[in-house]
């Protein structure tokens, strides 16, 4: 096989060891560094003492992270792959073994690169990726309140649509404190809730114990408390986001997609969209693309693969309410998909629709256009207008004569 580089390195990484394969043409050396930042300067030094061209290591967990900033700091090229890209042959699993597998494809060109962007957006997007989970975090609390709620007889969520609200927390307030009755009711009704008095004091009416009512405090607390932390990410990201404010507005003209969206997208792909040859390779990266699965000449289904877990979920949740914008192209795509393919299938088919937009509003510097809810219509207008007089015959309608 053609050799692409004469002398590189293969990285097995682990927590405290990793564990160097350094190919010079024919020859090997192999070497164990530990993981502190002083150990990958001296693995660093030998590397480049020793000429190596570039390096390549495998994406495991966050272990790559510590290696990769040092070889970025000290200027030492490297790759991070993707471990099912280079499974190495069954019955030769060891560290060294490990290495010199990862240095001998690496020597052919037999590896493809990961997306690894810049430092700066690494952390952007570390932040970006923590608010997530604590808005995440903070919904499964919300469903702990509501479920605590049911096994104390109270109904509060049947009769309001929030039971994190205002009027729901002055009636979780009151139902943990003194109580609620028919005189003290009115005080904590607020808006036009208080029209469903009746409905409000018949649903607080249960047997909440002492220890329940210490439970439903301590969620409300812990609901309280992520809120607030919420809010201390939606500063950073906003204080760290001012260089994208430009292709923020332009990607909040996406229907589904605000403000907080497009910070989530923009920390997960950046601004520079040289890095994907094409918008397919985009939605692959993102997991949005259909995987291929063709056996004997014939096409099997194939699901979506792997991807970017925090940019997948959130075009999902855009497509979801982006799907009920009338008049838009993606509402259009999505009931021309849904009753063939299924619901859940459609919402990802115009995910991944929001994603080729995206990419071509962020390369070509072009606004988006939204080709309306019409567009399909204007294909193959015969053929739909025979489809749908067949189908008016067959439910008995009869075309006038002529005269």
């Amino acid at each position: 096989m053609e050799v692409y580089y004469e002398r590189c390195c293969g990285i097995d990484v682990h927590k405290k060891v990793i564990v160097c394969c350094l190919r010079i043409g024919s020859k090997k050396e192999t070497k164990d560094f530990g993981t502190s930042t002083e150990e990958l300067r001296q693995m660093a030094q030998w590397l480049q003492e020793s000429g190596c061209q570039i390096t390549a290591m495998e994406s495991t967990g966050s272990y790559w992270k510590p290696v990769y900033n040092v070889l970025e700091v000290l200027g030492v090229e490297t790759i991070v792959v993707n471990a099912s890209h280079m499974r190495n042959v069954p019955g030769r699993k060891t560290d060294a073994k490990d290495a010199e597998w990862i240095a001998d494809l690496l020597q052919h060109g037999l590896l493809r690169a990961s997306y690894i962007p810049d430092r700066a957006q690494r952390e952007l997007r570390e932040v970006a990726r923590y608010r997530k989970s604590l808005v995440e975090e903070r919904a499964r609390e919300i469903n702990r309140l509501e479920k605590t709620l049911q096994g104390a007889n109270i109904k509060l969520s049947s009769v309001v649509s929030d039971i994190t609200g205002r009027t729901s927390r002055n009636l979780l307030g009151a139902l943990t404190g003194k109580g609620i009755n028919e005189k003290n009711i009115d005080e904590y009704l607020c808006g036009s809730l208080k029209e469903k008095r009746a409905e409000l004091l018949q649903a607080c009416d249960g047997y909440m114990s002492f220890l329940q009512k210490k439970l439903v405090k301590a969620i409300l607390d812990h609901i309280d408390d992520m809120t607030q932390r919420i809010a201390d990410m939606d500063g950073i990201v906003r204080g760290e986001m001012k260089a994208y404010e430009e292709a923020m507005e332009q990607l909040e003209k996406l229907p589904g997609i605000a403000s907080r969206s497009a910070q989530v997208i923009l920390s997960e792909i950046g601004l520079d969209m040289e890095r994907f040859p094409t918008a397919a390779h985009l939605c692959a990266w993102a997991g949005l693309a259909p995987g291929n699965n063709e056996s004997a000449a014939k096409r099997y289904s194939g699901k979506t693969r792997k991807g970017n877990p925090a940019l997948k979920t959130t075009l999902i949740q855009s497509a979801k309410v982006a799907k009920g914008t009338n008049g838009s192209f993606f509402k259009a795509q999505f009931d021309r998909i849904a009753v063939r393919r299924g619901k859940n299938r459609a919402v990802v088919a115009v995910a991944h629709s929001m994603l080729i937009a995206i990419y071509h509003v962020l390369k070509d510097k072009v606004p988006f256009k939204d080709l309306g809810e019409n567009y399909y219509l204007q294909f193959n207008k015969e053929r739909k207008i025979s489809y749908y007089l067949g189908k008016l015959k067959k439910l008995g309608w009869q075309s006038p004569m002529p005269a």
